[in-house]
């Protein structure tokens, strides 16, 4: 945790991105850094956590951490939240809580509201369409025999 803090304290001091930092732990050793650069590279989804995830996947080469432990800096967002999922972590700890980060001005919470709420009455309108012709990819992966499930 010690590690995850400096990084979002140095990444802070660059002037380089939010106050965000975090590692990934296996076997008691760092295997992969992540901090957050949404400004930076003008991407909404450069969060820490992403970053760690997509390094330590890389070097284990698999896309499952299930022996692997998240240290970051503060509560987890909910995209982040769902990548931890998929990841497939074994523990997520963290130092700050998402009312501390909404004190400072990012504040996420309308995401979880949002999510909750029927599509038609989100703030992004959500509109299905092409059902029939979008079922075409997943029957062609039920029918795939080699498919790698997760």
């Amino acid at each position: 945790m010690a590690r995850a803090i400096q990084l979002s304290i140095e990444n802070v001091c660059s002037g380089r991105g939010g106050p965000f930092g975090t590692v990934i732990v296996k076997n008691n050793d760092i295997i992969a850094e992540g901090v957050n650069q949404v400004t930076l590279n003008n991407d909404p989804t450069a969060h820490a956590e992403v970053f760690a995830i997509r390094q330590a996947c890389q070097k284990l080469g698999r896309f499952e951490l299930k022996d692997c432990a998240l240290y970051t800096s503060c509560e987890p967002c909910p995209m982040c939240l769902g990548a931890i999922y998929w990841a497939r972590l074994s523990g997520v700890y963290y130092g700050n809580i998402a009312d501390d980060a909404a004190r400072i001005g990012l504040d996420d919470s309308f995401i979880y509201r949002e999510i909750l709420q029927p599509h038609s009455e989100r703030r992004i309108p959500m509109v299905q369409m092409m059902h029939e012709e979008a079922l075409a990819a997943f029957r062609a992966w039920e029918a795939q025999p080699n498919k790698a499930t997760y």
